[in-house]
């Protein structure tokens, strides 16, 4: 079959690998200009690691593996440890990986066969699949915002949280958005590139910041809760804003140094901790994948191996039922969705574990932690 895929992150390019090593003309449309290979540090966990085992890359990504996680420590106001970050509690075994993201999206890249190509600088725009009346029409049209059409027997989003295709199929994303309560802003600290340590996490009520260093890298990291907050997520100023006023007040252990770092980083970036509740992940000939049909959150700790599963599940149902794309898509959406249901549930006790809401809570939080780690073996 001729498959559009719209987006270019691990979603994506796991589709194009998988769908385009089983036979199918796959093209990739990416809105940026270039692969993204920005962001924190990412686990790949669970059946995950048999979906990369299984597209021959699980060396290769081994290879790469990191232990900032590992690394990391509670700290109290003077920087000193008061509590270690429970392993054996957010991993789900001894064989999780945690890589760069750049990594994992060069691994993907660099394993796309023939069959598979990407265009940058381009997006959907408009996409029918059906007649006036309902009908199939045998394909979908699409319509790009650089001017070209074309004709694709299948579609699939994965195209992120704020993906264009869901909108343009399933409605506004507000329709779908469940907000957790919960901002991260990342930044660069320039300074400390380089610099050896433990990566260090320092809490207030219902607010943290962070040092995480990795690969001879470091940057500010900031979550906090808060309700919905109306902003333009491309505005800079506005997340500044946003940021500063989130710790107004706060100016213990090392939280005005670092916030002066993420105002003067031109690339700070801030998001919510949101999830995308759908009640199904197809419509027609256009199906969802990743962040874009089932967003988990980044406290979940579990996208991109929901990511890499879906893609897996996605290529094995079409190659099982052939030219049936709506039997196809239900399959993959029935193996998928326990996966998703379990990611999704997870986010909460994450949630509490780094963003306490009192002093107390941030004192029992580490009692427990501390209990926990003195009886590990």
């Amino acid at each position: 079959m001729n498959i559009l895929v719209s987006g270019a992150g691990i979603a994506g390019l796991a589709c194009a690998r998988e769908l385009g090593t089983r036979g199918h003309d796959v093209t990739v449309v990416e809105y940026a200009p270039h692969l993204r290979i920005t962001g924190t540090p990412i686990d790949i966990r669970g059946d995950a690691i048999e979906a990369v085992d299984r597209m021959g890359l699980l060396a290769r990504i081994r290879k790469q593996r990191i232990r900032m996680s590992e690394h990391t420590q509670f700290v109290d106001s003077e920087g000193e440890p008061v509590a270690r970050i429970p392993m054996a509690e957010i991993s789900d075994s001894d064989d999780d990986i945690e890589l760069l993201r750049e990594d994992l999206v060069r691994i993907l890249a660099d394993a796309l066969p023939d069959t598979a190509t990407i265009r940058f600088g381009d997006s959907v725009e408009t996409l029918a699949d059906a007649d006036a009346d309902g009908a199939d029409r045998g394909g979908v049209d699409v319509r790009f915002a650089s001017g070209r059409t074309g004709r694709y027997d299948l579609v699939l989003g994965a195209d992120g949280q704020h993906s264009a295709v869901r909108g343009l199929v399933f409605g506004p994303e507000a329709d779908y958005l469940r907000h957790l309560g919960v901002y991260l802003a990342l930044a660069d600290l320039p300074g400390e590139a380089g610099s050896e340590g433990a990566n260090s996490i320092y809490n207030v009520p219902s607010r943290m910041a962070g040092v995480f260093r990795y690969r001879g890298k470091a940057v500010a990291v900031f979550q906090f809760r808060s309700e919905p907050i109306d902003h333009d997520h491309r505005d800079l100023d506005a997340q500044r804003r946003i940021l500063v006023d989130a710790f107004a007040g706060h100016r213990s252990w090392r939280i005005p140094e670092l916030l002066d770092a993420a105002l003067a980083d031109p690339g700070l970036f801030l998001t919510s901790a949101s999830q995308i509740h759908l009640p199904s992940w197809y419509r027609g000939r256009v199906a969802l994948v990743g962040d874009a049909g089932y967003s988990p959150a980044f406290l979940s700790g579990r996208g991109t191996s929901l990511a890499l599963t879906g893609a897996r599940f996605l290529a094995e149902a079409l190659e099982r039922c052939g030219d049936d794309h709506t039997a196809a898509f239900a399959r993959y959406e029935a193996r998928q969705r326990p996966y998703v249901a379990f990611a999704q549930d997870r986010v909460y006790s994450g949630r509490d574990r780094m963003l306490p809401t009192t002093w107390d809570a941030i004192a029992a939080r580490n009692e427990a932690l501390r209990a926990l780690d003195a009886g590990a073996p």
